[in-house]
């Protein structure tokens, strides 16, 4: 209960405003858990609820929602809310599980038939005012201002970075130019509203509707007044004189709806914390279930997928350690018994040996040895594989039994031992099953020993099955063994002093852990095997994925060399550069401001300057100033393009010069960048530590960055080779369209070509400024750029790109065609898949809510076309690679960035590795069509490029 001395605080909860706002803002990379559900809305919602729980601690709390009964609006005006789209099914799906959880949180929800949200909710407002409260609205709909008084607030949820907000009286009439709320009404009924499809005055917008109450106050005063206004506007508003009074009253939120003000009720309650965390597992949010229920959810991170993998996002969990996956190789929707607990390592039967004495070992031996499968792991002091020690290593080749092998301190003793089992590594008629072997490969070169067996990684056989969901060995056990790993925390604590390294565990514990590693890793083979074959995915995996991780091995531990006095000397030149444009920036706004604030920059630009009369603003009302904003504004104002320098000059000093050299390993001096596999969902390697896809290139400044990235010695020198447009040959290819084929057959400039069919020119009168906008086309399109987008890039009107549009279909209509036959498929199979069979799922493809089925129809044209490029360039790899070592050439591969390699080459053998290059690279998925390389060398990367 509320003692009586605590202030009353009451939190009312536009439920779908803020669940529509949830899911969205997960459109473009939705959470879905192991039995293939979109939580999205749910988790969305549920964090931002424990926001105000956590931070604003309500005394009182109420959740609002709309019903589908028509209401008096809809009454007054059949076309009221006639444009929604419909609600997107994973959404609508999801409101059960929202009920629920409120339920568990012991919130009271409340609705009321024939009325909307936003009445329910200011009547309630107005009610908990006459008792004593102060009642925030929780809600990003423009609509509440007029509810907002002296104890009425609206609370606008965090977003995209910000801050939550708080608008009272003054915001709401500083931001709509009022003398009082109520006219925010007037406003409304004016201009309208798109979303309800309140239809206001034609013509009549924002700015106008504000200007004309500002002058008479109300619509009513405005229409009895209507001499006074001029022209066109004066014919729209006498025209439309009955509709901007029937909008006003549309727009008027409703404050005697026939709903109990139930005080007691709207008491923030203790959580039934069984419910929820039976709700949590279900939905698969084990951070939210640590935050709210104090629980901490175990996770297991051991060697072998800890170093690279993703952090775990969903892990459920299927009927039985043993069941049978769905037959169709992905998760069953709804199909997963989420009511079974979980079994452990002390709930489940297993037999887990530890191999000491000479006899055990040779006995371990012998029957990995009479094996075609065995699965790997490596326990170790360190992830940084080319530091780490050996502590032991495990083996399992059937389920529920394993062998642990520990290993000595010493490097000699441990060397001696490690090479007992390298016979067994070396043969490459055996197939290495493991986890992220990436890892256990690079550290057992650390012992002179080389896996050479063909590969099984489970890590990245999931992937390749579902490459939106996760990958780490928590998640698929779980997920698909419905067992829960012992953590990694059990054995040498988290995070701060108190840790110990694995070497520091007792080695029965370290046994258990080790051993349940492999037998899981095993038994994981088993589940994804049958599913890879099913899928038809078995070529991508054994020809493309499992090769490139000795690749990727090679290429990690090798490394690039970094200069480290250039860094230096660069960050110190951007230092002034940042100094002078601040000064620049400054005098050309006439008042002081930090230019580091997007908030006072947007003030400048837009409140002081008046740069533009109608600036966009973020979800929060704060004016946007992000770096498309800007870069469309650069001829309003010389400020602008000063922003931009200073911010590109900033952003590069922080993070790339003054944070490159420090990634230099400490024992080689090299930056030793990691290259994932199971990241990028469209098949292309991404990198971390650095982020080599990051290092801007658009930009002189951004460039120079490549010119630290330099030759081991003055004896190399570096060799970048990279696809000349690879994505739109990849089209040309795969759509047949015989007028792109033919360009790119006679070696034709494509844009160029582009450009003279879709003006209706000859190439040769073909401008600087038609090429611009042939290839904004030609890799807009492929990109599912609409006539919008492509007026938006190239500045030019919509009708003008629409014609482009036009134009480039009727030259390349066999594109158009493809494009249509991609989207058919999608719809047919529910994905898509590249020439290699590299699947993209796209569950949402048939959506009837048109925004997410159009991104679903995006990703239907353009994953084929990335995933190939991605394919082909790891097979280039993969050739160029073996045709190095073939030869025994000296020359390294040390960087993969998009479509481009990067070699540390040895002077003398230069000619030599561009022939290997160039052939490995064009030959390494034929099209039907001539592929292009693009090579240069020289004293660091830039020249190389």
């Amino acid at each position: 209960m509320i003692t009586r001395d605590v202030p009353k605080k009451l939190f009312l909860l536009d439920a779908f405003a803020l669940i529509y706002r949830a899911y969205f803002a997960f459109s473009k990379s939705p959470r879905i858990n192991s039995d293939g559900f979109n939580t999205s809305a749910i988790f969305g919602f549920t964090n931002t609820l424990l926001e105000i729980l956590n931070k604003e601690k309500p005394t009182h709390i109420a959740v609002v929602f709309d019903t589908a009964t028509p209401t008096q609006r809809h009454t007054e005006f059949a076309d009221y809310k006639a444009n929604r789209e419909e609600m997107p099914e994973d959404l609508s799906s999801s409101l059960p599980f929202i009920f629920q959880l409120l339920e568990g949180f012991r919130i009271q929800v409340i609705t009321c038939e024939g009325y909307e949200a936003d009445d329910i909710i200011g009547t309630l407002a107005l009610e908990a005012e006459k008792r004593g409260f102060t009642t925030y609205m929780m809600t990003p709909d423009k609509d509440y201002g007029q509810l907002v008084d002296a104890n009425t607030f609206i609370y606008k949820p965090a977003r995209g970075g910000n801050d939550a907000e708080i608008l009272d009286t003054v915001a709401v009439c500083n931001k709509w130019q009022i003398e009082n709320v109520k006219q925010l009404i007037d406003i409304l009924g004016l201009m309208g509203d798109a979303v309800d499809n309140i239809p206001g005055i034609p013509g009549v917008g924002e700015k106008t509707a504000i200007q004309m109450i500002k002058e008479f106050g109300s619509v009513e005063q405005l229409l009895l007044n209507t001499e006074k206004l001029k022209g066109k506007l004066k014919e729209k508003v006498e025209a439309n004189k009955e509709m901007a009074i029937l909008s006003k009253k549309l727009a008027t939120i409703i404050t005697d709806v026939p709903v109990d003000f139930d005080e007691s009720a709207l008491e923030l309650k203790e959580i039934d914390k069984d419910a929820l965390k039976e709700m949590f597992r279900i939905l698969e949010f084990k951070r939210i279930a640590e935050q709210v229920l104090g629980v901490s959810p175990p996770t297991h991170q051991s060697g072998n997928d800890a170093k690279k993998s993703k952090p775990p996002a969903s892990e459920s969990n299927n009927a039985d350690l043993f069941s049978e996956f769905p037959e169709d190789g992905r998760p069953a929707e709804g199909t997963g018994e989420s009511n079974s607990i979980l079994k452990n390592i002390a709930t489940y039967p297993h037999t887990y040996h530890l191999v000491e004495s000479e006899a055990e070992l040779e006995d371990l031996i012998k029957k990995l040895e009479a094996e075609k499968y065995f699965c790997f792991d490596s326990e170790t002091t360190s992830l940084d594989d080319l530091t780490a020690e050996l502590v032991g290593f495990s083996f399992a080749f059937q389920a529920q039994e394993a062998y642990y092998v520990p290993l000595p301190a010493d490097y000699s003793e441990c060397n001696r031992k490690v090479k007992r089992f390298q016979r067994l590594f070396e043969n490459e008629e055996k197939i290495l099953v493991g986890q992220n072997i990436k890892y256990d490969y690079s550290v057992l070169l650390n012992y002179g020993v080389e896996i050479k067996n063909k590969l099984f990684d489970t890590m990245v056989a999931h992937f390749l099955l579902h490459p939106e969901m996760r990958h780490n060995m928590n998640f698929l056990s779980e997920t698909y063994l419905h067992y829960q790993p012992v953590s990694i925390e059990s054995l040498i604590g988290k995070k701060g002093k108190e840790i110990r390294t694995m070497r520091e565990v007792e080695v029965d514990k370290i046994k258990e852990y080790a051993a349940e590693d492999a037998d899981v890793t095993w038994q994981l083979k088993d589940k994804f095997q049958p599913q890879l074959k099913s899928e038809s995915l078995v070529k991508l995996f054994e020809e493309v994925e499992m090769p490139l991780i000795s690749v990727l091995v090679e290429m990690e531990r090798e490394g690039v060399k970094i200069n480290g006095t250039f860094l230096k000397d660069y960050s110190t030149e951007l230092t002034v550069e940042i100094l002078e444009l601040d000064t620049e920036i400054q005098a050309l706004a006439g008042i002081p401001f930090s230019v580091s604030s997007p908030k006072q920059v947007g003030e400048v630009l837009f409140n002081h300057l008046k740069i533009v009369e109608k600036p966009g603003k973020t979800k929060t009302g704060q004016f946007s100033t992000g770096e498309e904003v800007l870069s469309k504004l650069k001829g309003k104002h010389p400020i602008v393009s000063k922003i931009l320098e200073y911010r590109e000059a900033l952003k590069l000093k922080n993070t790339y010069l003054d944070s490159l050299a420090e990634m230099a390993h400490p024992i080689t001096g090299r930056v030793h960048s990691s290259f994932n596999q199971v990241v990028a969902v469209t098949g292309r390697l991404s990198s971390d530590h650095p982020n080599l896809q990051n290092i801007p290139v658009r930009t002189e400044r951004g460039r120079r960055i490549r010119k630290a990235f330099v030759p081991r010695d003055e004896k190399h020198t570096l060799l970048s080779a990279d696809y000349s447009q690879i994505e739109l040959r990849i089209v040309a290819s795969i759509s047949g369209d015989p007028g792109m084929c033919e360009a790119f057959r006679l070696g034709k400039d494509i844009h160029l070509a582009t450009a003279a069919k879709v003006f209706g020119v000859t190439e040769e009168e073909v401008t600087k400024e038609m090429r611009y906008k042939a290839k904004s086309v030609n890799f807009g399109l492929i990109y599912g750029q609409g006539a919008f987008g492509l007026s938006e890039n190239i500045g030019t009107s919509r009708t003008e790109a629409k014609e482009l549009i036009d134009n480039y279909f009727r030259e390349y209509a066999l594109i158009r065609k493809y494009m249509d036959n991609q989207v058919s498929f999608a719809r047919e199979k529910g994905y898509v898949q590249t020439l290699m069979g590299r699947k993209r799922w796209l569950r949402d493809i048939n959506s009837a809510n048109a925004m997410v089925r159009g991104f679903a129809e995006r990703n239907a044209v353009n994953a084929p076309i990335q995933g190939s490029a991605a394919d082909m360039i790891k097979l280039a790899m993969i050739r160029i690679s073996h045709d190095l070592k073939r030869k025994n050439m000296k020359s390294k591969m040390i960087l993969q960035v998009h479509d481009e390699l990067v070699f540390d080459v040895l002077k003398q053998e230069l000619e030599e590795v561009k022939g290997i290059v160039e052939r490995g690279m064009k030959e390494a998925l034929p099209l039907d069509i001539p592929l292009e390389v693009g090579m240069g060398d020289g004293p660091d990367w830039l020249s190389a490029h």
